[in-house]
């Protein structure tokens, strides 16, 4: 069953297939080298986030007044948020919940989807929660970039106060650059973001050990009581500043998101032993500084470091932060890949940048519609300290999420006892609850701003995914059943022409509308037809040995469903070459045409959309990718055969 189309059987002719992952679920041993690459990939957000979590912790706005007691209940809550949020639920729970060692949320969303593949109304509510995550961390994927360069870049103020005129040309100039060269893929640079981020690790860890060896007191914000006290002593004030302490988790949907990439025990491994203790001593570093000069609240981690060392970290700074970025970037391509795959969106340009790695790809459509979010992020709210409550709610709305489809995974595919299950999903919602409600409050600082990009994303997810729903039925409503027909029109057929004609369609049980067009008009069968379906399936990756199932129509006829995961790239050049490896069946290029109907959709007053959604949705249909582009097909071999069709 196709997790995009679940309302629809598959035909009895089709042998069954049994669909599975390319991985296991834990990924490759964690060697030294994986443990680097993780460090340079999955961390590069969270690993970012001393720039601006503890200098947002003490805005002026929050209103909390300076005293030891703040400081030290404010790391509590810090270093308790990274242990919680983070090491327990994602690194020990979260990451278990593999698709055959994929991760994200789309993953999630389709390891649940395995339980209410009965229950229609549950199936749909379960996706569109798996959408909107989706949604969400695209959202971040706007929002990262700005304010990780931003907040590195602001370094320059700390040396120079007049400098600050600088940091919005130079911030736009990095993010520019990081875009342009998308293209290319990261396979160039990407040998250097272990080492880098390594060294930006040490350097926290390093400048952090110094600055707590001063003021040893600092050490004494582990004791969660600390926490409790200033909660109890400034309730509105910490309820508000736990908006600010949520910043400290950001990227960690980056854990799960590419442990497909590298296992889960690499990236548990490169958490515990190398980002988690250097991100506890830098932020204990970072409070040690302010217990010593709380003028340092204003920017705690540069002030934090000795004269000459401002430069060397400015510069480590900004080389971390287009890392982190350029991971985003990255995740986001795969993200819209699998919503393609899944039915959420149009069919788009992918190219892939590497002929070893087929998880690199590159979306142009993407690229620059990220682009110029972020050059309009950039302008639109010019300091660090103002997207923080942007990015607070776009990480605690997905973290919500998260939590939802896990529980739903821990009952129905772990089989955990219901009572567990509630206890755990109730502890980890309610931390990830009280976040949110902390950054609801600040919706007019710029909490709006995620919400109305995650609002605009749904609405086009959500219209392209019913709107293909309705196309289906009204196609499905008035087509003829595949084997009947064959079999009539085989009984006396037309005049047979030489070479292969493939027809691809959406629904192997019935007539493509691009069969009858050419019966129609041309009068004509050719000597071999197949009905080719392409199916995404609610796994990563397919093996080729398992990829297509073959069914006879007689007369030289077959159907073919050709299966895929949801993170690849169709492409029907590989398909062919399957079908003579596998069925005996060679197609040369040069004697097979490939007929698609090109479906315009018609909105009308029939029950289904609003006629803007329907509007909306055939404007989206009309700029997609050609079929024959995303599929690969070669363009001299492809028939398109237009069709009218009112939803």
């Amino acid at each position: 069953m196709s997790i995009s189309n679940p309302e629809f059987s598959q035909s009895s002719l089709l042998r069954p297939v049994s669909v599975s992952g390319s991985g296991g679920g834990h990924g490759p041993e964690p060697t030294a080298a994986l443990v680097l690459a993780a460090v340079g990939i999955v961390f590069g957000d969270i690993g970012t986030s001393p720039l601006y979590a503890l200098k947002e912790c003490f805005s002026p706005e929050h209103g909390i007044p300076y005293s030891q007691s703040a400081v030290l209940g404010i790391l509590s809550m810090i270093f308790w948020a990274l242990l919680l949020v983070v090491t327990v639920k994602y690194v020990i729970f979260v990451l278990r919940a593999d698709n055959n060692g994929e991760g994200g949320v789309l993953s999630l969303m389709a390891l649940a989807l395995r339980s209410a593949r009965t229950d229609k109304r549950r199936y749909y509510f379960l996706l569109m929660v798996g959408a909107l995550g989706a949604c969400m961390l695209l959202g971040e994927s706007v929002i990262t970039p700005a304010i990780s360069v931003l907040s590195a870049v602001e370094g320059l103020e700390v040396i120079e106060p007049a400098l600050k005129r600088y940091v919005i040309p130079i911030t736009l100039g990095i993010v520019i650059a990081l875009f342009m060269i998308q293209r290319y893929g990261t396979a160039a640079v990407g040998r250097y973001f272990g080492p880098v981020m390594l060294l930006w690790f040490g350097s926290l860890a390093g400048f952090g050990v110094s600055s707590v060896l001063k003021n040893p007191l600092i050490l004494q914000a582990v004791n969660p009581l600390h926490a409790v006290a200033f909660i109890a002593e400034h309730t509105l004030q910490a309820y508000i500043v736990m908006g600010s302490v949520v910043l400290v988790v950001t990227g960690v949907e980056a854990l799960y998101l590419d442990m497909g990439h590298f296992g889960r025990r690499p990236v548990r491994l490169a958490w515990l032993l190398i980002a988690l203790p250097a991100l506890l001593i830098n932020y204990f570093g970072q409070g040690a500084t302010m217990l010593s000069n709380p003028a340092a609240a204003a920017n705690p981690l540069f002030l934090m470091l000795p004269e000459w060392a401002l430069w060397p970290m400015i510069g480590l700074a900004t080389a971390a932060t287009v890392i982190a970025s350029q991971a985003v970037i990255s995740g986001a391509f795969s993200l819209a890949n699998q919503g393609i795959l899944l039915g959420f969106l149009p069919r788009m340009q992918i190219l892939h940048t590497s002929d070893t790695e087929r998880g690199q790809i590159y979306m142009p459509m993407v690229n620059w519609v990220l682009l110029v979010l972020v050059i309009f992020t950039v302008i639109e709210f010019k300091e660090s300290g103002n997207l923080a409550a942007a990015y607070g709610i776009s990480v605690t709305t997905t973290m919500m999420i998260t939590t939802c489809l896990l529980a739903v995974v821990m009952r129905n595919e772990w089989k955990i006892r219901p009572v567990l299950v509630a206890l755990l999903a109730t502890v980890f919602f309610a931390i990830d609850f009280s976040f949110w409600t902390a950054n609801v409050i600040k919706l007019k600082d710029g909490g709006w701003y995620p919400l109305m990009l995650g609002a605009i994303c749904f609405v086009m997810l959500t219209t392209w995914y019913q709107g293909r729903k309705l196309l289906r039925e009204r196609v499905v409503s008035d087509s003829i059943r595949l084997p009947e027909f064959m079999r009539a029109l085989l009984a006396h057929p037309p005049h047979r022409v030489e070479g292969t004609a493939v027809f691809l369609t959406a629904h192997i049980d019935y007539v493509p509308a691009a069969l009858l067009h050419n019966l129609k008009h041309n009068r004509v069968l050719h000597q071999r037809v197949l009905f080719l379906k392409l199916s995404t399936w609610d796994v990563p990756y397919v093996r080729d040995e398992e990829r297509l199932t073959i069914g006879e129509l007689g007369g030289n006829c077959y159907m073919v469903r050709a299966v895929h995961g949801f993170k690849e790239t169709p492409d029907i050049n590989h398909v062919l070459t399957l079908l003579e490896q596998q069925h005996g069946i060679k197609l040369e290029l040069s004697d097979t045409s490939f007929f698609l109907a090109r479906d315009t959709v018609v909105p009308s007053k029939l029950p289904g959309m609003a006629i803007w959604r329907e509007r909306l949705f055939g404007w989206m249909m009309q700029n997609a990718a050609k079929p024959s582009d995303f599929f690969r097909i070669p363009p001299n071999r492809v028939v398109e055969l237009g069709t009218k069709i009112e939803i």
